[in-house]
């Protein structure tokens, strides 16, 4: 075979590929009804991809000496000038306006069609947490195998830590989920000066440490309280984004600078105070912040949604979003863990002091991404259910097509 005829097949075989994945993709789009808000998925979309990566980007394994205990520490430790980079990666107020809107949306149209409050939520809640399940069986087995391997127990409790650690956000999104009939109507204003006197308890008058932990409710009360005003119409206007970009942007920037909180939106080990953990006024603000610009990119990304190539992508990725939220951190420990047999290797194992770990840990980002996709290959049906034979219209594309105000995703037959 001749080199021409080599490189005439692969160039016929990447035609056929990129042929099938527009067929896709424009089966996606078609699939899609008309009224569909795209602006929202593609919001949702965003909002994970920027855990993932953040988590990615900031949390490191070190290994311990010359053994292979693993403990945990972050850039932001020893470079807190790289501190913007929570400002791009930490979007859970978007994540929690999204899910507000959607969640009072939808309880609205349940409600207008006769569906229970009871009916409404285990369908809500049932997608949250089938996926969980599988994440915990996976780990206790592993961590048992570990335990009995001669594994050291801190790094055990490392490991697990990490990979749970997702799961208090499913908890508060599931509460506030669950209170949505009382919370359609609760003026944002009411959470957030509870987080400020939280603040001023603990921070100002000495107040105990435990108290923060009201802002855990109250902190995400806010995000998921402005999602519900979107819903009534009150966002609609581009002065409300302005507001709450600016407003949130300068109250942020004045707390940090002369209140004592920190810069960085996430959690540093050995860090006095954490913004995330429990929230502070600080991320609060800054969630109004993120809020304000969302709601502002609603008419470019409706248009950018108009692509079948993109809105397919963002598609995908919210049919998936629990599934992906879920084993993002396994599927950084797996590479982690498993490429200690090689050495201690930059940018997973050493210690992230320097601009040389920074770029050896964008270097291995693609291979947590393979191993993740692995994870979603193994663990996707808990989320998605069973594959349906090609040329069923799915279920999820009739209930939204026959409730616009769910929040099913669109499931394509590629």
């Amino acid at each position: 075979m001749t080199e021409s005829t080599t490189a005439a097949r692969l160039r016929g075989a990447w035609k056929g590929v990129h042929r099938g994945i527009h067929r896709g993709a424009a089966q996606v789009d078609t699939a899609t009804p008309a009224d569909r808000d795209r602006a929202v998925d593609a919001l949702r979309a965003f909002a994970i991809l920027g855990v993932v990566l953040g988590h990615w980007l900031v949390t490191a394994l070190v290994a311990d000496g010359g053994g292979t205990g693993l403990h945990t520490a972050s850039p932001l430790q020893h470079l807190p000038w790289l501190a913007p980079i929570s400002w791009v990666f930490q979007t859970l107020a978007v994540f929690f306006l999204v899910g507000g809107h959607v969640a009072t949306r939808g309880y609205t149209s349940a409600r207008a069609r006769g569906t229970t409050y009871g009916q409404w939520l285990r369908s809500r809640l049932s997608r949250l947490f089938k996926p969980v399940a599988a994440v915990l069986v996976l780990w206790t087995v592993a961590s048992v195998l570990l335990l009995l391997s001669g594994t050291d127990v801190d790094t055990v409790h490392t490991l697990c830590k990490l990979a749970l650690s997702p799961l208090w956000f499913l908890l508060v999104f599931a509460a506030l989920t669950a209170a949505t009939p009382l919370l359609r109507r609760l003026n944002p204003l009411w959470p957030l000066a509870v987080v400020l006197h939280v603040d001023l308890l603990r921070f100002g008058l000495g107040g105990p440490d435990w108290l923060g932990w009201v802002n855990l409710a109250a902190g995400w009360l806010v995000p998921f309280t402005l999602g519900a005003a979107w819903t009534r119409g009150e966002l609609e206007r581009r002065r409300a984004g302005w507001i709450l970009l600016t407003g949130g942007a300068a109250a942020t920037a004045a707390l940090i600078a002369w209140a004592g909180y920190p810069a960085s939106m996430v959690g540093v080990p050995g860090a006095g105070i954490s913004n995330l953990n429990p929230p502070t006024l600080a991320a609060v603000t800054f969630g109004l912040a993120q809020c304000g610009l969302a709601l502002l990119l609603r008419g470019p990304l409706r248009r950018a949604m108009r692509r079948p190539l993109a809105w397919a992508a963002v598609a995908l990725l919210n049919l998936s979003a629990m599934t992906i939220f879920l084993w993002h951190q396994t599927a950084l420990m797996a590479t982690t863990a498993t490429a200690l047999t090689a050495g201690h290797l930059p940018g997973l194992h050493t210690v992230p002091d320097d601009l040389g770990w920074v770029a050896a840990r964008l270097a291995w980002l693609p291979l947590f991404t393979l191993v993740l996709a692995l994870c979603w290959a193994a663990f996707r049906h808990y989320e998605q259910g069973p594959r349906r034979r090609s040329g069923r219209r799915s279920t999820v594309v009739r209930s939204h097509a026959a409730s616009p105000g769910t929040e099913a995703e669109v499931r394509h037959h590629v």
